[in-house]
C-alpha cells in the first residue's frame, strides 16, 4: 500500500511533524511493506512556516521580537525561493501559546512583534510574504503589527493611542505618511481560513475574543473600539468597508494587512498543501491519513483535515481521520471522511489523553491499517 500521511498538529501536544512519524510507526507494524509519505500540515496557525519552508527545502531566520505582553521572544521566519519569498506565523511573535492561560488580556496584548517580524522579512531581502495569522493572543485589529511598519495611530490631540485592544477606542485618525515604503512593492499572501467579518455577532470580539480572555462585557468594548479603527480606515481612504470575509481573523490582523499592506486572502490550508507537495503525491496513492488533535463541528466547515479530506476525494482516494477527540454531529463527520475515529482508550483527563497520545496514535494507526488489511481479506 501507498500510503499519504498529512495531519495537523495536536495543538499543545505534538507538531505535525510528530504526529506523521508516530502515525508512520503505527502502520508500518501492521504492514511493513507499506510505503508511507509523510507530508506534515497546517492551515495559517502555529506550524505554518515550518510545514510550507522544510517542504520547499528553505532555511529560518530566527529574530528577537515584542512578545504579546512585552518582553522579547525569539520568533522565527522562512525564506524560500532564494530567499525572495519568506514565510511568517503571526504565532510564532504575537501567539496564544505564548501567554500563561491567566494572563491572557484583549486589553494589553499586542501584534507589534508581528511587525517587528515582518519587518525583519524585508530587511532580509524577502519581497512576496506568505503570512499565517491563526492562533493569535490579541484583539488589537492589528494596530501594533502596523505601527511596528510606520503607520501612527493617534487620538483625537495627535498623540499615539498606545498599543493593545484598549488603545482602539482612543483612534481618531491614521497617518500614513511614515509607512515603510518597501511594502508598497512586496507581494501579501494571508495564510488563513477564518471567515468572519472584523465587527458584529460573528466578528473578532464576539467569536474569537473569550479564548483570549475577554468577558461578555469586554466583548462590547473590543467590538466598539474595533469599530473606531475601521470608521479611521475610512475616513483616511484606504478602505471602504471592514467586512470582507476573514477581516475578523486574529482580532482584525486580517483587516490590517488587508487595507493597510494591500495582501491577499488565501485558503490556509490549501497554500501549505501547495507547497507541501500534498497534490504531488496524490497519483498512485491507495490512502490517505489525516489527524487533528480535537475534532468539532467546525472541522467539517472548512478546517484543514476537512479539505485534505475533500481533495483526496477528488483524486478518488479514501481518507481516515484520526483525532484525539471527535465532537459534532455523526453525519457530517462521516460525510466528510471514510472513517473517523478518536484515538482516546478510555482515559477520563485531558491531562491523562495527553500523557497517552503518542502509543494511542500508533495504535489507533495499526488498527485502521489492520482493518484495511482484513478488508481485503475477506473481500478476497
Amino acid at each position: 500500500m501507498k500510503i499519504i500521511v498529512a495531519p495537523d498538529s495536536f495543538k499543545g501536544n505534538m507538531s505535525a511533524p510528530d504526529v506523521c512519524s508516530v502515525i508512520e510507526a503505527g502502520v508500518l507494524r501492521a504492514d511493513r511493506s507499506a510505503a508511507v509519505y509523510k507530508i506534515p500540515l497546517a492551515d495559517g496557525g502555529e506550524g505554518t512556516a515550518r510545514a510550507v519552508t522544510e517542504a520547499a527545502g528553505g532555511r529560518f531566520v530566527k529574530v528577537p521580537v515584542s512578545g504579546p505582553l512585552g518582553g522579547k521572544v525569539e520568533a522565527a521566519f522562512g525564506l524560500i525561493e532564494n530567499g525572495r519569498v519568506a514565510v511568517l506565523d503571526l504565532a510564532s511573535a504575537s501567539g496564544i501559546e505564548l501567554v500563561r492561560r491567566e494572563d491572557l488580556n484583549p486589553l494589553k496584548a499586542s501584534t507589534y512583534g508581528t511587525g517587528e517580524l515582518i519587518s525583519a522579512a524585508l530587511d532580509a531581502g524577502a519581497r512576496e510574504l506568505i503570512v499565517g495569522i491563526g492562533g493569535s493572543a490579541t484583539n488589537d485589529g492589528g494596530i501594533g503589527m502596523i505601527s511596528a511598519l510606520g503607520f501612527r495611530l493617534l487620538d483625537g490631540k495627535g498623540e499615539p493611542v498606545g498599543q493593545g485592544g484598549e488603545a482602539l477606542a482612543k483612534i481618531a485618525s491614521i497617518d500614513t505618511s511614515g509607512a515603510d515604503r518597501r511594502l508598497k512593492d512586496t507581494v501579501i499572501k494571508v495564510a488563513c481560513d477564518v471567515t468572519n467579518p472584523l465587527l458584529g455577532p460573528r466578528g473578532a470580539s464576539a467569536i474569537f475574543g473569550p479564548q483570549k480572555g475577554a468577558t461578555a462585557e469586554l466583548v462590547k468594548v473590543l467590538d466598539a473600539g474595533l469599530a473606531r479603527l475601521g470608521d479611521a480606515w475610512i475616513k483616511a481612504g484606504l478602505a471602504k468597508d471592514v467586512e470582507q470575509p476573514g477581516d475578523g481573523a486574529a482580532g482584525g490582523v486580517g483587516a490590517a494587512l488587508r487595507i493597510c499592506l494591500g495582501a491577499a486572502m488565501e485558503s490556509g490550508a490549501m497554500l501549505v498543501m501547495k507547497y507541501a507537495g500534498f497534490f504531488d503525491r496524490l497519483s498512485g496513492a491507495d490512502l490517505v491519513i489525516t489527524g487533528e488533535g480535537m475534532t468539532d463541528g467546525q472541522t467539517a466547515g472548512g478546517k484543514l483535515c476537512s479539505v485534505v479530506a475533500r481533495e483526496s476525494r477528488k483524486a478518488g482516494l479514501p481518507v481516515a481521520l484520526l483525532s484525539g477527540g471527535l465532537g459534532g454531529e455523526a453525519p457530517a463527520l462521516l460525510g466528510a471522511f471514510d472513517y473517523a475515529v478518536s484515538i482516546s482508550c478510555g482515559q477520563t483527563s485531558l491531562d491523562a489523553m495527553i500523557r497517552d497520545s503518542r502509543r494511542d496514535l500508533g495504535f489507533a494507526a495499526e488498527n485502521l491499517i489492520r482493518a484495511v488489511l482484513m478488508g481485503r481479506k475477506i473481500s478476497a
